[in-house]
């Protein structure tokens, strides 16, 4: 059995991952990091922590699930790491690559896993996209695009969500909170990105964040691959495609089950609830030694190519 800390009672962690952990068989929900105790009245007989510190002293914890803001990823998981506790981070991994890299080596130094949740990398379908592309279903890939769009502006008195328009709390706008799901889905299918280099601007909210991103990634064998994410588009977009010199995989939207390739549509459905194959694969990462679906030093080149967009741009 695993024990779970998870810190904060956010909106992803209400909806996702607590119900997943209270799903899956082999995890129990130990303890809650809150700043806010009586949020955690809906989880009778879970103890409830103010600060990581104490919580952190309890050895009947095994893992910890990192939901805080992105400015807080890196220091928290290096103290539940050094305190011999499996981490589960949220998406991005950090603020920085280095900052990604000094998570990863605290796991290494205290022989710990350090996870990841990029879900996506568990949906069904994408598996099969990385099975179909290997067996040259749309010939050489050579060219991967995907857009996600909708529409956020912080102009939501007390929004749960205000936090991701402070650089200082979040990092970046879309680059960071949407993009890097799709810069990992693309990491999965062609590996560590060579090169990347992209634009962020403010096209309509002028906000401390971008409220617009287009990156530009190179991968070996010459894969071309473009992600825009934007929030301040009134059409709901979530497009993904990769283009072969034989033919087209669409997988759009990506959330959604729909896989085609020429002559063939298949519906692959993930599970109802994205967080749970990831809580799932941890787990048994922990208890059997099963290969975590987004390792730490595999998900920091996400890091790497927001970075590196990040620092050729005027947000700093």
């Amino acid at each position: 059995m695993v024990h779970w800390l998870v810190i904060g009672i956010r909106d992803i962690t209400r909806r996702r991952v607590i119900p997943a952990i209270l799903q899956e068989p082999r995890s129990r929900l130990q303890a809650i990091l809150t700043r806010d105790p009586p949020k955690a009245v809906a989880f009778p007989g879970v103890h409830v922590f103010t600060t990581l510190e104490d919580a952190l002293q309890q050895s009947s914890i095994d893992a910890v699930y990192v939901a805080s803001p992105v400015y807080l990823h890196a220091p928290q998981t290096i103290a539940s790491l050094n305190a011999w506790k499996h981490v589960l981070c949220e998406k991005p991994t950090a603020m920085s690559f280095a900052d990604a890299q000094f998570m990863v080596a605290a796991a290494w130094r205290n022989d710990r896993l350090l996870g990841v949740a990029y879900y996506r990398r568990l949906f069904p379908k994408l598996i099969r996209a990385r099975q179909l592309i290997a067996a040259g279903a749309i010939g050489q890939p050579v060219l991967a695009e995907a857009n996600c769009h909708s529409w956020l502006a912080a102009d939501d008195p007390g929004g749960a969500r205000n936090w991701l328009f402070s650089p200082a709390m979040a990092g970046g706008g879309p680059l960071y909170d949407i993009a890097c799901h799709r810069i990992d889905a693309l990491n999965f299918l062609f590996g560590h990105p060579c090169r990347a280099t992209g634009f962020m601007s403010n096209a309509v909210h002028q906000t401390e964040v971008e409220d617009s991103a287009t990156v530009l990634i190179e991968y070996k064998h010459g894969v071309h691959a473009t992600v825009d994410v934007r929030w301040n588009s009134h059409v709901s977009r979530d497009q993904f495609r990769v283009v072969g010199t034989a033919g087209e995989m669409n997988l759009d939207p990506l959330s959604g089950p729909a896989l085609r390739i020429p002559g063939v549509e298949e519906s692959i459905p993930t599970h109802p609830n994205v967080h749970y194959p990831a809580i799932q694969n941890f787990s048994a990462a922990i208890l059997d030694r099963t290969p975590l679906a987004c390792p730490g030093e595999e998900a920091a080149w996400t890091d790497w190519v927001t970075q590196e967009v990040r620092s050729q741009n005027q947000f700093q």
